[in-house]
């Protein structure tokens, strides 16, 4: 074969080939919207999460224009949250009410950011950064969307968070008056007895109040805490320790624990 037809051979095969790679470059039409939907939803519904993202995040690509396409960013964020992705889905959560603030969805996706943090708080022995984003995040709820449902149950959950930081303060104020740092111990005390009012350590904080101004002798302020005790929770036990304080009675040690280190220190 000369070179000519050598040449021509080549060309030919140049051709055909750039013609495959154009057939490859063509792209494939969009599938069905709903075909797309159903499929990542089908995945979420199997806890498939990481592939229900995918899905829906292929349905906002490729129908980015259909209101398909915000259902599914609801729905990507909702399966990001359940596959503890939750800074992914906070972050589009927030690109979701910021471009879209009077969607219909709007109101849920403000629920399940809360929600993104609700869901992380630990015990009180940890750092309560969470606790308090989730205790914001859920109040942005009931402020915006004070008559939805999502607003109901976020008054509910604030009340547990709210008992969980008053759970902390409680345990910073002990720390304290174990120490015998008086003051220190005291304005934990005061925060969940002023800002905490309707949690279930507020009797408690009350009583260890009533303890530390006895320990600083400032008697006037360890009665008027054992009076607000006394008219809100007469049958609390921590009023009669409290009653007993005030006596000049020595308090008994709880079960199983050593004696009280207040009875130790504060002659009876």
């Amino acid at each position: 074969m000369n070179i000519r037809a050598l040449l021509c051979v080549l060309g030919l095969l140049s051709l055909f080939a750039c013609g495959d790679d154009k057939k490859e470059d063509v792209e494939k039409p969009p599938e069905p919207v709903d075909k797309l939907y159903n499929e990542a939803m089908q995945k979420l519904k199997d806890s498939d999460f990481k592939e229900a993202i995918k899905g829906f995040q292929e349905l906002e690509r490729q129908h980015s224009y259909s209101p398909w396409a915000l259902r599914a960013e609801i729905m990507a964020a909702y399966a990001e949250f359940r596959d503890l992705q939750f800074d992914s889905a906070i972050s589009d959560l927030d690109r979701f009410v910021k471009q879209h603030p009077t969607n219909a969805d709007t109101p849920y996706a403000f629920y399940l950011k809360a929600m993104c943090y609700y869901v992380q708080i630990t015990d009180v022995g940890r750092d309560q950064r969470i606790t308090t984003q989730a205790q914001q995040a859920l109040t942005e709820v009931v402020k915006r969307y004070p008559e939805s449902e999502y607003a109901r149950d976020a008054r509910i959950k604030l009340d547990l968070v709210s008992d969980h930081l008053a759970g902390k303060e409680m345990e910073i104020g002990r720390y304290y008056e174990k120490r015998m740092e008086w003051l220190a111990a005291i304005n934990r005390f005061r925060v969940v007895v002023e800002k905490y009012q309707t949690t279930s350590h507020v009797p408690e904080a009350l009583h260890r109040l009533v303890e530390c101004y006895l320990k600083l002798g400032v008697v006037d302020q360890a009665q008027k805490y054992a009076a607000v005790l006394g008219a809100n929770y007469p049958t609390s036990s921590w009023y009669k320790d409290s009653y007993a304080l005030m006596k000049g009675q020595p308090l008994p040690p709880e079960p199983g624990s050593p004696k009280s280190m207040m009875s130790k220190i504060w002659p009876f």
